[in-house]
C-alpha cells in the first residue's frame, strides 16, 4: 500500500517528518508544522497512519501549502519577471552566471558550464 499525496508516492517505511520531505517544496520544518497542526506524532511511521490521518494531511497540504507544479511555475514566473524588468538578478539569470555576489574569475563552474578555452593571439614577428 503506497501513500500518494498530490501525485507523489511517499515511502511508507520512513517516519512522517522525513516522508513528507519527498514532496517538492516541503522541508523538515514545514513537515513538522504540518504534522503538528493535523495532530499526528512526527515519529509515527507512514505505514501506521490511518486513512483518516492521510486524508487530513492531504486536505491540509492542498489548502495551505504550495507544492510541486504550482510552486515550480510560481518560481519560473518570478524569474521571468526579474528578467523582463531588467534587474541585476534577471540579467545574471539571462547570462547564466551566479546571482548572489560570488566571484567568477576562478569558480562557479556549476553555473557557467564546462570551460570554453579561448586561444591566445599569435605574436606578430617582424
Amino acid at each position: 500500500m503506497a501513500v500518494r499525496i498530490s501525485g507523489i508516492d511517499i515511502p511508507i517505511s520512513k517516519r512522517g517528518v522525513i516522508a513528507l520531505t519527498y514532496l517538492y517544496g516541503i522541508g523538515k520544518n514545514l513537515s513538522k508544522m504540518i504534522l503538528c497542526s493535523v495532530g499526528i506524532n512526527e515519529n509515527k511511521k507512514v505505514e501506521n497512519w490511518s486513512d483518516e490521518e492521510i486524508s487530513k494531511i492531504r486536505k491540509y497540504i492542498s489548502n495551505n501549502v504550495k507544492i510541486e507544479g504550482e510552486l515550480k511555475s510560481e518560481i519560473q514566473f518570478n524569474i521571468k519577471r526579474l528578467m523582463d524588468i531588467g534587474s541585476y538578478i534577471g540579467t545574471r539569470h539571462r547570462k547564466g552566471l551566479p546571482l548572489r555576489g560570488q566571484k567568477t574569475k576562478n569558480n562557479c563552474r556549476t553555473r557557467k558550464g564546462r570551460k570554453k578555452t579561448v586561444a591566445n593571439k599569435k605574436k606578430v614577428t617582424k
